[in-house]
């Protein structure tokens, strides 16, 4: 079966570059019609530039693919706003949108300052509620909508010195968890990729140059354009890294009941018992664990 996305609009953010590059460019080899959008700042965020945007543009039409450029940052209400509307004046609808921009300012959490971790929780988490705000009215009218997050396993697990990242990387797995529920009867689907890839983003991270080498963006890819294919699921997690693929959830133990009037020390005493995952299952709603517990 081959995957199609011909009549198809999407946009990618922070696509000048990276792993949005790769997603936009195999998008538009495989028909959409793409809006490249990039801030074309440092990788901390500071500066601005059109220069990356115009050239994936360009390269994608050099192929015989439709796309335009978007200058606007995801972290301003306003820009976030102005790519759904030129995707619009453009294309005419919004099928599919990638949020991928991101920026890092990596400290310890005792010596980061608070503006740098506002500044990454606004640009990652905030960024991209703002564009999904933005489409989301377009993808519920229409009966068709497909978004991917972009989580990391610094969310999904944790990564020293990048206390502002991980919170902003694991609140879109939040995002999801709800979006996928509320857009739902719409056919709007909603998913989240991890990706690990060599980008002017991990470059500095002290992965060995031969490893960097290959985590190649364009193994990351596969994934994310299944997960906004016609056939997505929605609510599911895939990590991507040099071609591993794999599904993530999150689980809960099956616990233990210790009655009506329970104490610290009984919780101590149980402890063994209640974080035993040995019988780990997923859920799909809060309210799952809500019923569970009744049960």
């Amino acid at each position: 079966m081959t995957v199609s996305f011909e009549g198809k609009v999407a946009i990618v953010t922070g696509s000048g570059a990276g792993l949005g590059k790769a997603h936009a460019l195999e998008l538009a080899r495989r028909g959409a019609k793409v809006v490249v959008n990039d801030l074309g700042g440092s990788v901390d965020g500071s500066g601005g530039s059109s220069d990356a945007a115009n050239a994936v543009v360009e390269e994608i039409k050099a192929a015989g693919g439709e796309a335009i450029a978007n200058g606007a940052s995801v972290s301003d209400r306003v820009g976030a706003e102005s790519i759904v509307k030129d995707a619009l004046d453009a294309f005419g609808r919004v099928d599919i949108l990638i949020n991928n921009a991101g920026i890092l300012r990596d400290k310890t959490f005792a010596k980061m300052g608070l503006d740098d971790f506002e500044a990454v929780v606004s640009v990652h988490l905030i960024g991209s509620a703002y564009c999904t705000k933005a489409v989301w009215p377009v993808m519920r009218e229409q009966g068709y909508g497909r978004i991917v997050m972009t989580t990391s396993s610094s969310g999904l697990y944790g990564n020293f010195g990048q206390s502002n990242y991980g919170a902003a990387k694991l609140g879109l797995v939040g995002l999801m968890n709800t979006l996928k529920l509320e857009g739902q009867k719409n056919n709007v689907r909603v998913n989240t990729i991890a990706p690990v890839a060599g980008t002017r983003m991990t470059e500095n991270l002290g992965i060995p140059e031969e490893l960097f080498n290959r985590l190649k963006p364009e193994l990351v890819t596969p994934a994310v354009l299944f997960l906004c294919s016609e056939d997505a699921p929605t609510g599911t997690i895939v990590e991507a890294g040099a071609g591993y693929y794999s599904k993530v959830h999150i689980v809960e133990g099956k616990g233990v009941k210790l009655g009506d009037n329970v104490s610290v020390e009984d919780v101590a005493a149980n402890w063994e018992k209640i974080s035993d995952m040995s019988e780990a299952t997923p859920f799909n709603a809060g309210g799952e664990v809500t019923m569970k517990i009744f049960t």
